[in-house]
């Protein structure tokens, strides 16, 4: 097996790559974007992926904010120590 960035050998500790510099541009190429996964444009009914659907709901009809239920205070978290 050869490294799919320089084509030298495969080294155990770094594999699938041959050293961390090969490594490291992997993850700078995935990191810019030079690297995408192909994937459908829009979603079933043609709207573009992320945005919400016609069915989709976010609490306003109940007077309720959705990010103020959903927040968790430090403690919930365990994170009141000092």
């Amino acid at each position: 097996m050869t490294c799919p960035i320089c084509d030298k050998p495969v080294v155990a500790a770094f594999r699938p790559f041959c050293s961390r510099r090969c490594a490291d541009i992997d993850l700078s190429r995935w990191l810019k974007g030079s690297y995408v996964i192909p994937g459908p444009v829009g979603g079933e009914n043609g709207e573009l992926l992320g945005e919400p659907g016609p069915d989709w709901q976010d609490g306003s009809e109940n007077g309720s904010n959705p990010s103020e239920n959903s927040r968790v205070s430090r403690s919930d978290k365990g994170m009141d120590r000092e």
